[in-house]
């Protein structure tokens, strides 16, 4: 039996209608996701959990627009994007959805700042708007002191904090988090989650994780276990505050 409590109160971010995806269908095929149906609503902290091959992956590709699925449907704030032409989803993508990747994802030659002022400049926001947003997020992340560094010349879980502070620069509508906490040790992990749970609070941003970390599960405030691509429980939690932990 599934728990499914979720927001009632808020506006609904993302609704999938029975998606599925399989790979390799003409060969050997894999079922990935298998007619999962989701609904997130706005300002949740969400953990997507499950076994390796389990889907979570897949699905938050799917929910993030990088792979389309076979069947079903998927609605972000109202717009069904598995039926959006790929230009179109990738002015969605761009203006909508924010991305934390394991392996944070930073353009090397470009510093701290410039890879986070990209994607406003992609939506062609004012330059005073681009540097009031840029001084905004790195004052949340507590690397004002960086903004003129390159990747190389920062740690893993700085690294990680201004790869979050590019995925919320745009504001955008949700942020889909891929294994965020896997490269980093305990105490960067720590203070990458509180954070993302700070800002997940200050700005209403839905935030949902695909993670095998104990550190992220315990942080969410609701917890979609996957096994075999398919939703198996689907409970609300309260979420260890890290005050409380120490």
């Amino acid at each position: 039996m599934i728990e499914n409590q979720c927001f009632n109160d808020m506006k609904t971010v993302i609704d999938a209608h029975e998606i599925s995806k399989t790979f390799n269908p003409e060969t050997i095929p894999v079922v990935a996701v298998n007619k999962v149906h989701l609904h997130l609503e706005q300002g949740e902290f969400t953990a997507l959990v499950g076994p390796s091959g389990s889907g979570k992956t897949t699905l938050l590709n799917l929910l993030g627009g990088l792979d389309r699925p076979d069947s079903g449907s998927i609605l972000i704030d109202g717009v069904d994007i598995t039926g959006l032409s790929s230009r179109k989803l990738i002015d969605f993508r761009l203006n909508n959805i924010g991305f934390v990747f394991q392996s944070f994802n930073l353009i090397p030659v470009l510093t701290a700042r410039e890879n986070v002022e990209l994607i406003m400049q992609l939506q062609h926001q004012r330059k005073t708007d681009i540097d009031k947003r840029v001084k905004e997020l790195f004052g949340e992340i507590g690397l004002t002191d960086k903004l003129d560094a390159r990747p190389a010349q920062l740690s893993g879980g700085q690294q990680q904090r201004v790869a979050v502070a590019r995925a919320l620069a745009s504001k955008p509508k949700f942020v889909l988090a891929d294994e965020p906490t896997a490269n980093l040790d305990s105490k960067s992990a720590s203070n990458l989650l509180d954070i993302m749970d700070a800002l997940n609070k200050a700005e209403e941003t839905t935030f949902v994780f695909s993670t095998h970390d104990p550190r992220v599960i315990e942080r969410a405030r609701r917890v979609i276990t996957l096994v075999d691509g398919e939703i198996h429980a689907d409970t609300a939690q309260v979420a260890v505050d890290s005050a409380t932990r120490r």
